[in-house]
């Protein structure tokens, strides 16, 4: 029996891990270089905003990139570019030390994360053409989500005993042999032959097979916003993900710091005990799908608005729990109903567009989502002056709540799909 998931999908998959460690520890290694040199916590957080902006910007050009090239050349030029620019910034960190031009780092800063803004929607475009059926593309989603997950749960706390240990200048060139294995195991990415001579069965909605897309710039730079808007069961599925983004914005560290004092009573220990417990969740809920995988089968929106519906009474019950430890357990269960949620979404986004128009369309979703986000931190701020902390996580759960009400309501758009190919419900 031929394999659901091929051998070149875990090449990306070992690619884009270390592509995502190497990110965790020079981020960690330059935050905490340029507080030792400079003492200002405005620069420090400056790196973070920045990248963000990068991406998104990123984001909207990479239609045109797509366009042009192979999602592996794609991702082989990225993860190369990366590579390159960082060993010119370790290199220039090692023979300046503390006479550093912060400008001039941040500029490198911006071009890696530039680069790396193509590499999601190009990874997760790839992944339905490197499985053979459904089982095997929520297995492939589930085992990024874990391999993300780990890499943020483990990542951030043994990249600042790395940075400890090593020091800021030697954990760039550590990180350097990273983003280097990273480009190296990129050239193990090939679509298969087959995957340019016949389409993955999936669940197309009308509009998703148009014809070769004129030569107009402007055409190719818009079409995934327009396929997002035109087809109902995109558009859907993009509402109930910008809806996620704004609740799920209050995991964010500095709101559950806020969290753990006002409303448990603790400290800073008692933080970083939660925000394990959330990211333990997320890993186990991850390795849950992938056990599951077969049991789901086809069902995709039901276990997606089942993991809707769990994570959102979970958060409601979090916000009026006074009791640290409960709180532990809470988040903890979060996390598999999270991941539910979260990868049977990807997997329907991957389902709904031919596999030639989704990079266009999950490049214009990254763009959006890393908007959406930025905004969502400034709003959700101001709602915690205003409301208060747990009525913040009040209303996060009622976000949730209606995000589930969207998926309920707009059904028949997902059943009006599967004509053109199994049930999906």
């Amino acid at each position: 029996m031929k394999p659901s998931i091929t051998r070149h999908f875990y090449y990306l998959w070992t690619t884009q891990t270390a592509a995502n460690a190497a990110d965790v520890l020079y981020i960690m290694a330059l935050t905490v270089l340029v507080l030792s040199q400079t003492g200002s916590l405005v620069s420090a957080a400056f790196m973070p905003l920045m990248r963000s902006g990068a991406q998104m910007l990123s984001g909207l050009i990479a239609p045109l990139l797509i366009n042009r090239f192979k999602l592996p050349t794609l991702l082989l030029l990225s993860q190369t570019g990366q590579f390159l620019l960082f060993v010119c910034l370790a290199v220039y960190l090692q023979l300046n030390g503390n006479d550093s031009l912060f400008v001039l780092v941040f500029t490198l800063v911006f071009a890696m994360s530039f680069l790396d803004g193509w590499t999601v929607p190009a990874r997760n475009a790839l992944v339905p053409r490197l499985v053979v059926h459904e089982q095997g593309l929520l297995k492939a989603n589930s085992l990024i989500s874990v391999s993300d997950q780990v890499v943020q749960f483990a990542g951030w706390g043994l990249s600042g005993v790395i940075v400890a240990l090593l020091g800021p200048s030697h954990t760039l060139l550590l990180t350097a042999v990273i983003y280097g294995l990273a480009a190296v195991f990129t050239l193990g990415v090939k679509e298969p032959a087959e995957a340019h001579s016949s389409q993955q069965e999936t669940d197309v909605l009308p509009g998703g097979n148009a014809a070769a897309a004129p030569s107009s710039k402007w055409h190719t730079l818009t079409e995934g916003w327009k396929m997002i808007w035109q087809m109902p069961r995109l558009r859907l599925l993009t509402f109930m993900d910008i809806i996620d983004m704004l609740g799920g914005s209050v995991w964010v560290g500095a709101f559950t710091l806020a969290f753990v004092q006002a409303a448990l009573g603790r400290g800073e220990e008692w933080w970083g005990f939660i925000n394990a417990a959330y990211f333990a969740g997320t890993v186990g809920g991850g390795l849950l799908v992938l056990a599951i995988a077969r049991a789901i089968g086809n069902n995709f929106l039901t276990a997606m608005l089942i993991g809707m519906a769990g994570y959102s009474v979970l958060t409601a019950i979090y916000a009026l729990n006074t009791q640290p430890f409960i709180a532990l357990v809470l988040v903890l269960l979060m996390g598999p109903f999270a991941e539910l949620s979260a990868i049977n979404r990807r997997t329907l986004i991957q389902r709904s567009v031919d596999k030639g128009k989704l990079p266009n369309v999950l490049s214009a979703q990254a763009s959006l989502l890393n908007l959406v986000f930025c905004i969502s931190l400034l709003v959700m701020a101001a709602l915690a002056e205003w409301l208060g902390i747990v009525n913040l996580y009040l209303f996060a759960a009622g976000l949730t709540l209606l995000a589930l009400g969207v998926g309920l309501i707009g059904r028949p758009a997902f059943h009006s799909a599967a004509a053109a190919g199994a049930s999906i419900d």
